[in-house]
């Protein structure tokens, strides 16, 4: 162990064992929405003023909003896996989408993805209900689809598993054979449905739920009122973007959020429930479902840099949003850097538990900040790692205060340099200008590497750059005949 490493232990320590009066609470409970690639700037508390998200933007108007807040990946499943170990995921080697990308062809040969969060995993659940709470999981896992490694195996006491975004679909209820959606049911309502029957269940003891809804994830599906009223609104306004049906996606999360909170209200809870609300990674500029060319444009991810797929902002930073009337502030504002790994020791601190023994938690409890938003937390620095190609190149990164470096992994030696504080569109590369400072960051990125034993990518024998675009897939082994796969305009089914 180094002695920068001992010292952030000993100052962790230090954080965990600081507990403020005000969440001293017995037992609150605790409610995490973790929508699906949901930009920074999609809803309105974030600046968007075309799509009604009245719910969430009184949520934070009740609560804290964090404006540096980052998925711990680029894409879902290495920020799923590390909210549910509270480590950073290139520990267990979770680093891409389950199964993930396949380009036999590029410079590289990237990592193989973990194929699921590991049974031996202590999850954020576990921790739960070793102090005393009762687990549901409802949504999209996306972390092992086999049934020997979904919720009911991590520690959720209840769990729906949803995968596809139309409903009826494939789901799974772990020990219910009664649940079933409603004839032509939207599915973030089936999920609030779920979510409100959990709360009802539970109603009298402590309770910890994750609600992980498809949306808004592509394939965009929406209902035809709520498209039809965006349609309606851009023509009126004459703007383009978001896309109309992604428009209707959103207010239809914001839907969501409403009926959860109003459920936790009818059963005289709010005052004792902490509710969290936040994306897996970050929003899509462009859409790739193989709709037509006309049809592409998602949203707007201004000012920020990048998508999902990316390790610019606008691949990792993502809304954050936490209400505890009896713990934080109303209107609070937070700046601080922080991550998804962080919620494990946050929600564990909360619920009065312990952190496991033999498992590293990389993540820092949030508490101090909820009680003081002008606050520090006790690390210096947040680290990236997606050695694969998406809607950029392998790379990994590191933010350290003002300041972020992205560090190429494709043979190629690219390196670049923000002053994220000051140029959050990471529009000016200092690398050349601040050569130390970028020499510095990028040797501190190495040693952070070495220390979680990050997988790396190897040069690629069979590099061709004729064929480098291709994308194969990873369970047939095949090229991706994206042609025969193109859909085109939008049917019924569709909205």
């Amino acid at each position: 162990m180094t002695i920068a490493h001992a010292l952030r232990c000993l100052m962790f320590a230090i954080a965990v064992c600081f507990t403020p009066a005000a969440f001293a609470a017995d037992k609150p409970n605790v409610i995490l929405i973790f929508i699906d690639d949901l930009g920074w700037g999609d809803i309105g508390c974030y600046g968007n003023d075309f799509v009604d998200t009245p719910r969430i933007d009184r949520l934070a108007a009740e609560g804290m909003r964090f404006t540096d807040f980052y998925a711990a990946g680029a894409v879902c499943s290495p920020t799923r896996c590390a909210l549910q170990s509270g480590q950073n995921q290139a520990r267990i080697g979770i680093t891409a989408h389950i199964p993930g990308h396949w380009r036999p062809f590029e410079r590289v040969i990237t990592p193989q993805t973990t194929m699921a969060l590991p049974l031996d995993t202590v999850t954020v659940a576990e921790s739960m209900k070793q102090a005393g709470y009762q687990t549901g999981y409802v949504g999209k896992w996306h972390l092992g689809d086999s049934p020997g490694f979904l919720p009911d195996r991590q520690g959720y006491d209840f769990s729906a598993v949803i995968n596809g975004p139309h409903l009826p679909g494939k789901y799974r209820v772990a020990g219910r054979k009664d649940i079933k959606p409603k004839p032509g049911q939207y599915r973030t309502d089936f999920e609030a449905d779920l979510c409100i029957d959990f709360i009802d269940q539970n109603k009298s003891k402590p309770f910890f739920l994750m609600l992980s809804p498809f949306a808004v994830h592509i394939p965009l599906g929406a209902m035809s009122e709520k498209v039809q009223k965006y349609q309606d609104k851009a023509k009126a306004t004459g703007r383009e973007l978001p896309n109309p049906i992604y428009a209707a996606m959103i207010e239809h999360c914001d839907d969501m959020v409403g009926r959860i909170v109003d459920a936790v209200e009818a059963q005289g809870l709010t005052e004792k429930t902490m509710i969290v609300f936040t994306s897996d990674n970050g929003g899509l500029y462009r859409r790739y479902d193989y709709r037509p060319a006309a049809d592409d444009n998602v949203s707007s991810l201004a000012p920020l840099k990048g998508e999902k797929g990316s390790l610019h902002e606008g691949g990792v930073r993502v809304p954050l949003i936490v209400k505890y009337p009896a713990g934080v502030a109303a209107g609070g504002v937070c700046a601080e850097p922080t991550i998804s790994y962080d919620f494990y020791p946050t929600f564990v601190e909360l619920a009065g538990g312990s952190l496991p023994a033999n498992q590293t938690i990389d993540g820092v409890s949030l508490l101090p900040l909820l009680e003081k938003p002008d606050a520090t937390l006790p690390r210096t620095a947040l680290h990236w790692h997606y050695p694969h190609y998406h809607h950029d190149r392998p790379a990994s990164s590191i933010r350290e205060r003002d300041w972020k470096l992205i560090e190429y992994l494709d043979g190629t030696g690219d390196v670049e340099l923000y002053h994220i504080a000051s140029d959050i569109g990471e529009s000016k590369n200092l690398v050349e200008e601040k050569a130390g400072r970028a020499a510095d960051l990028r040797r501190k990125l190495a040693t952070w590497r070495h220390e979680v034993s990050a997988r790396m990518p190897i040069p690629n024998p069979n590099y061709d750059p004729a064929r480098a675009d291709q994308w194969w897939n990873m369970r047939s082994g095949k090229p991706v005949d994206s042609d025969s796969r193109k859909r085109f305009p939008p049917t019924e089914k569709d909205l």
